[in-house]
């Protein structure tokens, strides 16, 4: 499928403290650019895939160095705005041994968080785009990316542009402000034909309880999600085992109407930083099927980016094809 793909999202600065610390325990940060949708973005421009960001920024050198982390992994971001306000940001302790990672919001008032809803030129903005992404992170800043994120989706229905959605639900961010996420997330899922999501993602959308406990009661949820969202066509996930900070266990599957492609769990050893793997895994997903791949090598591809998003620190998958095609072949010695 050729044509641009389009994120629509916040771009981020994060404040990682270094090593194994806890938050200002040496008063040292390290500081990357991330996003949900700008990590989709970036995975699938390193990927060679056309992709376009629109976002907002503030006009200082916090909003200009992240377009630029953007720009410099083949990001085009001519539609990124420059508005006033702040940078939105977040911190990160990284987990360790038994010791879960933690991460702090300090994103309110932000530019893009503050930007009203027609502030985007949809019909502009989505011509010639073979794809719109969102997720649910962009709603749940508040009412005006809300009524953004909705804007879009519908302006994308109307062009006969395809919607795909992550859930990433983050109830810290919904519950800042008196949102009704359950309402705002239909509706966008009701335009969305790819839903990256799990059975809680499912269980929050349909207000019924659903078990993620083996891929019978998995394949339970996306039958339903099928049969409420018709527009929906694949529902792709992963199913996470956290054994420790440093060893988890992953295994991934897409579901469509006719059936589902599970793969085997695989051991994630040694972690460097597993923020983003979701957004790694969306990102190969969507390479699978935008270069007309089958759904098992597609599914298998999004794993081996997820898997190997673990062994990078940052927010976004910087891996290019021959990596995933190293994966799938098991090869782990040297590249010489």
């Amino acid at each position: 499928m050729a044509g641009r793909i389009v994120f629509f999202g916040e771009l981020l600065l994060r404040l990682t403290a270094p090593g194994r610390e806890l938050l200002l325990q040496s008063g040292h940060l390290d500081v990357h650019v991330g996003g949900a949708e700008a990590n989709v973005a970036v995975g699938l421009a390193r990927l060679d895939h056309e992709t376009a960001m629109v976002s907002a920024v503030p006009t200082n050198p916090l909003g200009q160095a992240a377009v630029s982390a953007l720009r410099g992994h083949g990001v085009d971001c001519s539609a990124v705005q420059r508005r006033e306000g702040r940078m939105g940001l977040y911190f990160l302790t990284p987990g360790a041994g038994l010791r879960a990672s933690e991460v702090v919001y300090d994103r309110a008032g932000s530019s893009f968080a503050e930007a009203p809803a027609d502030a985007f030129d949809w019909p502009a903005l989505l011509r010639g785009a073979s794809r719109l992404h969102l997720s649910g992170i962009t709603p749940a800043l508040g009412p005006a990316t809300a009524a953004a994120a909705i804007a879009a989706a519908e302006a994308a229905s109307a062009l006969g542009v395809p919607v795909s959605f992550d859930g990433n639900y983050r109830a810290r961010l919904w519950e800042s402000w008196d949102s009704d996420p359950k309402a705002v997330l239909t509706k966008l899922v009701g335009h969305a034909d790819i839903l990256f999501g799990n059975h809680r993602d499912v269980s929050l959308l349909l207000g019924e309880t659903f078990h993620g406990d083996g891929p019978e009661r998995r394949r339970e949820a996306a039958e339903a999600a099928f049969a409420a969202f018709p527009k929906l066509r694949l529902i792709a996930s992963t199913a996470r085992h956290v054994d420790d900070a440093d060893r988890h266990r992953i295994a991934a599957r897409i579901d469509t109407r006719e059936g589902e492609h599970q793969t085997d769990e695989v051991v994630v050893a040694g972690i460097v930083d597993r923020i983003g793997a979701g957004d790694a895994f969306a990102a190969g997903v969507l390479h699978g099927l935008h270069i007309g791949a089958d759904l098992d090598w597609t599914v298998r591809a999004g794993l081996a980016l997820t898997c190997l998003k673990h062994s990078l620190p940052g927010d976004a998958s910087l891996f290019g094809r021959a990596d995933i095609d190293a994966f799938l072949s098991g090869e782990l010695d040297v590249r010489r």
